[in-house]
Formats: C-alpha cells, structure tokens, sequence
C-alpha cells in the first residue's frame, strides 16, 4: 500500500501544491519540510499508525517536546492510549534510510530514553529507518527491555508473536495459544488483526538494503568484505527459500519473532538453511559462519521484502549491480557490460530447446539473459495468469533452466554469486559449477557428477573467457604433452610453421611451456559444441590481428564458418580497470567431414606450392652458398670480418624472406580460391551506451547491429547457399 497517498485521500495529512511541506492533521496541525528525508519516513509511520494499526490521529503527537533532565528534545511520534494525550503508548524514532548501523543503534538508545522520560510504566517503542524496523516492549520500573515483533495494533495491550504471514491472516478474538486480548481502551469494538504480507520494492531500495546488509556484516574490519559478501548469499539464500516453501496462512520463519533471544533466531535460521541444502546441496558446502547477533541484524533488513514477487527484472538488476561494484574491487573481476551481453544473446537464435553454456560463466549474466529470452518466448505463447496456461508457461522456461543451462566458474565464491543470481531470477542455478573450465570434459563430468557436461552437446556457447592469463605446461595437466598419446589441447603444441617445415624438412612439434586462457578456451568451446553449433565470445584483438598468432586463425578457419566479428570500442571495459581492445567473435562449428576437408586440402595446398616454387631444394641451396662464404671468415675476429659475416647473413635472410613472403601470398592465392568464400558480417561498434567512465550516453550501435547479425545468421540457417561451406 502507498501509505501516503491513502493518507492523502484519508485526509490525515495534506501538501502544499509544490509538494515541500507537509501538514499532519492532529489536534494541532503542524506543517513541516517534507524534503527532508528524515520527515518522508516519519510522514510513513504516521500514515501506517492510523491506516494500517487503527490508531486515531487524535492520539498521536509528532515532534513533542520531552523534558529530560535538564534538557529537552524533541520525540518523532507519540501515541497515547486517550485523547487527553495523559497516557504515553508508543514512542518512535525515525531516521532517514542511509544511517548507518551505529547512528541506527544510537536511535534505539533515545527512544529508549524518551521512553523513560515520559509518565507511565510500560510502553512500546519502534525504531525505523524505513527499510528497517525494531520494535521493543519497555518496563520502566524494572527497565526490562523485551525485543517484540510488532507494536500492538489498536485495542491490544499486546504484540502477535510474529508479523509476517503468507497471504495475510486475520485473527479475530484471539485465543490463550495465540495471545491474550485484552480489554479495548475507551468502549472501542474489539478489532481483527491483519498481519502484513511480505512488500515488493523497487530496484533502487533493494540495492541500498543489499549495500546496507552487507554493511552491517562487514562491519568496518570485523569480517572481511568477501567473507561479508559470503554470509550475506548465504542468508538471501535462507530468505529465498522461507518465501517458496513456507505454506499459505502460516507466519514465514526468516522474521524476528516476540520475545526470542538472537540465539533462537539463528537456530531457526540454520535449520532454513539446512533444510535448503538438502534441496540443492551444490549451492553451499559450507555452514552459516555468524554470530547471532549478526543473522539478527540482516534478518531486520530483509525479512519484510518479498525476494520471490518483487519485479524480476528489478531484483536482477539490483544483485548485479550490488555484485558488480563488490567484485570489482574485492576480485577484479571485470563482468561483461550489460549491452554486450543483451547484443550476444539477442542475436543468437536460442530457444527452449537448445542446451546453452557458459564455460567461465562469472556472475551468470550469459546465463540469465539467456534465461530471460526463453521467458519472453514463453510469454509470448502462454497467458501465465490463464490457469489454462500457466502451467505451460512455468514448463516452457523451467525446463530449459532446469536442464538446458550450463555454466562453470573457476572461483568458488564467483560461482556460489552466480547460483544466487540464478535463484533470484527464479531458477537457473542447478547446473552452475565451480570448476576449472579448461580441464578435460571427461574429468569435469567424473569430477563433479554433473553428466550433462557432454562433449558435442551444446548447441550455443556464449561466453567472455579471462584475457591474459597464461596456464603454465608445469601448472597443469592438461596442458602437458605426452608423447604416447595425442595431447588434450592442440593448442598445447608448438607447430613448425610449415613453410620453414617444408625448407628445412622438420615437421615435429614440441610441448609449448605456456599458452593463453582464450586461446585454450576457444579449443575447449570447440570441443563441447554440437556440430552446427555457435560460439559466441569476447576476445582481444590480438588472435584477429597479430602475426605470431596466425596459426590460431588457421585453426579457427578450419573448424569454424566465421560468421561475423563485431568490434567494440577501446572503452567497453575501460569504467571496469580493463583497457584490452576486443571484439565478439561469432562462430559455428563446422561438421568434421567439413573440417577434414578444410584442413586436407590446406596441406596439399602446402605441399603443391612447395614443389612448384622448389622451396626445399632452393633453401638448402642458398644455405650451402652461405656456408660456403662464411667458411674462410670463421676464424676471424677482427671488425671487418665480423661486418662481412653480417653482411653475408643479411643478403641470406634478404632472399629468404623474400621466398618465403612470396610463398605464403601463393598459399593464400590458391587457398581463397581452392575454399568456397563465404559473406562474413564485419561491424564496428563506435559507441554502447556509454561513455569510458561508464557515464550512460545516448549513442549506442549495438541493438543495430544485433539486428542486421539476427537476420544473417537467420540466413545462414535457413541454408543460403553463399553462408554455407561446401
């Protein structure tokens, strides 16, 4: 409910017409600075006290002065239990939502002063920052604090035990095993309690109540930030799954009830959390490691939100950006833009049907977006709230998350984030695993038990690999090279580059000691593809560019149709700390009778050229003429002998650059002409939607371009002669 508006329309509170002032109709009217973001909150409760818990606006008091001591201040709000205003009820304290945990605790000291300051014994106080709410029963003659779940709504001297419940539940008299109803005050009827639902909220409140929970975790220094990050998924997780499971009519167990100690509340918790992983054991491995004191605080913030109905797109967006601005600075990890990923994603002919990974997955944005455009399909063909429909709808796009996603990521607490970001998108989560996605797919799917990651099952991979890294032959297995067997990678081995093969009659490859993540990861995606599946992914320029590594493209162009290559901006990733120029390569696996041919007709193209250029015989030629002219010079060692060695070695090199430069344009000659050409789509993505602060613009090419590749690859598919290898 808009508590204001309906207070409005109550005539409980009114605007002046240029919305700064507030007036609250009491027995004295006060207008006051709405601007300020303290008055919002308190304008809130006031609004709630009489909407929301019956209380008449006769009763209540907002900015009453309270003598303490020597000095006086002023109390937010003051309910009395009279028009007299004689009987002090309830005292509250409002702050605004950005406080922080200690300016929070020192609100709870005043109200509880305020409390005692006033005449009467017993009284109720409520602490609000707006997102976060405590709620206390206070004894002044014993000053015995009782922490309650709720204030008493109107007509009860006491609290419910709990205040949220699935759907609402309305008790009307209640009983001894509920809680005693009192006498109402002043002849008033007795009145029906309507406990709260769980509330949607918009994107901007959830990142801050995310921010602010975390906050209170981490507290300065007393956890670290990832291990705050760590706990904080693990309590979403308890929150997630309190909403799905807890049965209509019944109160959920991630709240704070009356009268419990933090203890109890976090025994609740843990038995949430366990019950969780017995459902899905590979989202956490590892018990909740807090104290009571701080589950309580990160229940206060998030037990009144509703994770599993607030907006999908809302609460995606606001983990993301929560995530993205943690991880950046705690892992540097540089997530792929949001444009990019919607480009990638939007272009790729990906249904319900189709099995999609990511094989360094990160926080899982491939995977949602993905996700997300197989529910828009459903939507499209389903009406969700037709019950007719609705479970069509579910199926449509469950299944595919159930069974159709596949994500892994080498960091394990990266990839918990991703199963959490899958959970809040509603689903997506189960085959996300923490893993080295470079390991051979058999020891993947004997490692982790997870069968689905087959090799040539997939039918789109999308997917933006680490840039830079280097994975050491020494480091690691799968890189090593064994001469009894084939290497795993081909990319593990150092090839002879066959012109100098072909010269100096050497054709055997060594181990290579070291080689790039994307590159590995372009051989892994090949191996994990379905014939006729697409690859999709971000690369830097230098594999489309640099000359030490043609013999990757050569690779790529003989099980790969290259589809097209979009060039992204040099300041696509600059906002993050990265500055590699890169662009999204878009692939589809070749069939291996295709690539056989390819690579068949490569090497008779080698070897014809070769012959007919007499390139052996002609090296080893002029390598005889060069020994032959360095032998009366090399016992020399005076100057001029030392310049007419060089002298000799140059005119060498000279020639055999210049064969070996005529050569390699002969090969390329014959190879273009021997090898159908096929249209690749080139594009250049000048701007995306912002600038390299990260500061959004208004130019963006990519929904352009996404929609000129959309229909190129709809081409490709439909089998358009001139797209196809032959």
């Amino acid at each position: 409910m808009d508590f204001i508006a309906e207070g409005i329309q109550k005539g409980i509170i009114s605007f002046d017409d240029d919305q700064k002032n507030i007036t609250y109709h009491l027995k004295d009217a006060k207008k006051r600075r709405f601007t300020d973001p303290e008055e919002k909150v308190q304008a809130e409760i006031f609004c709630r006290l009489v909407l929301e818990y019956g209380y008449s606006s006769k009763c209540i008091t907002i900015n009453e002065t309270v003598t303490m001591g020597a000095s006086k201040k002023e109390a937010d709000i003051i309910v009395y239990n009279d028009d007299s205003l004689s009987q002090p009820h309830i005292v509250v304290e409002c702050k605004k939502e950005d406080v922080s945990e200690a300016e929070f605790r020192q609100a709870v000291n005043q109200a509880f002063a305020y409390a005692h300051a006033l005449a009467g014994t017993t009284k109720f106080i409520w602490v609000t920052k707006g997102d976060k709410d405590e709620y206390y029963k206070f004894d002044k003659d014993t000053n015995k604090k009782e922490e309650e779940a709720d204030i008493p709504h109107f007509g009860f001297d006491v609290t419910p035990p709990f205040k949220f419940v699935k759907g609402k539940k309305y008790i009307a008299k209640s009983s001894g095993n509920i809680w005693q109803e009192p006498q109402t005050p002043y002849g008033a009827p007795k009145k029906e309690i309507i406990f709260d639902d769980l509330e949607t909220i918009e994107e901007s409140d959830l990142i801050r109540i995310f921010k602010q929970s975390h906050d209170a975790l981490w507290a300065g220094g007393e956890l670290n930030p990832s291990q705050a990050f760590d706990e904080l998924d693990k309590l979403i997780f308890c929150k997630i799954w309190d909403e799905k499971n807890t049965d209509k009519g019944q109160p959920y167990k991630f709240q704070i009830y009356r009268n419990e100690t933090s203890e109890q509340l976090k025994k609740r918790i843990e038995e949430l959390y366990n019950e969780g992983k017995k459902k899905d054991p590979e989202v956490f491995n590892k018990p909740i490691d807090l104290t009571a004191e701080r589950i309580q605080t990160v229940v206060r913030y998030l037990q009144k939100i509703n994770l599993n109905e607030t907006d999908l797109d809302s609460k995606g967006k606001a983990f993301e950006t929560f995530l993205g601005t943690y991880f950046r600075g705690e892992f540097g990890q540089y997530f792929t833009p949001r444009v990019v990923v919607k480009m990638m994603i939007d272009t790729l002919p990906i249904t319900n049907e189709a099995r999609v990974l990511d094989t360094s997955c990160g926080s899982g944005g491939f995977l949602l977006y993905a996700l997300d455009k197989v529910r828009e399909q459903a939507n499209a063909k389903f009406d969700k709230d037709n019950p007719r429909e609705a479970v069509q709808h579910y199926t449509h796009w469950h299944e595919f998350a159930e069974k159709r996603l596949f994500g892994i990521e080498i960091n394990e607490s990266i990839a918990r984030v991703a199963k959490m970001n899958m959970i809040i998108h509603d689903d997506g989560h189960t085959n996300v695993i923490a893993f080295d996605g470079l390991h051979p797919i058999d020891y993947i799917r004997s490692t982790t038990k997870n069968q689905g990651f087959s090799p040539e099952s997939f039918d789109f991979i999308v997917t933006n690999p680490p840039f830079g890294s280097i994975v050491k032959q020494s480091e690691k297995s799968y890189l090593q090279v064994d001469k009894s067997t084939a290497p795993y990678y081909d990319f593990a081995l150092k090839e002879v580059n066959w012109i100098d093969g072909a010269a100096k009659g050497k054709h055997l490859a060594t181990g290579r000691e070291n080689q790039s993540t994307e590159i590995l990861f372009i051989e892994q995606c090949h191996k994990f593809l379905k014939e006729g599946g697409y690859l999709a992914a971000v690369i830097p320029d230098g594999i489309l560019t640099n000359s030490s590594l043609q013999y990757v493209r050569d690779d790529i162009e003989r099980k790969f149709r290259i589809v097209a290559v979009v060039s992204l901006p040099q300041t696509t990733f600059t906002h993050t700390g990265a500055g590699v120029k890169s662009s999204v390569l878009f692939l589809k696996k070749h069939p291996k009778t295709d690539t056989d041919k390819i690579r068949s007709t490569q090497d008779d193209l080698k070897e014809q050229v070769a012959k007919e250029l007499k390139l052996e015989e002609t090296y080893k030629k002029w390598e005889a003429e060069k020994r032959e002219a360095l032998k009366p010079l090399l016992k020399l060692k005076d100057e001029a002998s030392q310049t007419k060695k060089d002298e000799i070695n140059e005119q060498f090199n000279e020639k055999w650059n210049n064969l070996y430069d005529e050569i390699a344009e002969t090969y390329t000659q014959r190879k273009q002409a021997a090898l159908q050409n096929y249209p690749i789509l080139m594009a250049v993505a000048e701007n995306i939607g912002y600038d390299a602060t990260g500061k959004a613009i208004a130019q963006n090419d990519l929904p352009d371009i996404s929609s000129e590749l959309k229909r190129f690859i709809e081409s490709i598919e439909k089998g358009d002669r001139s797209a196809n290898f032959c």
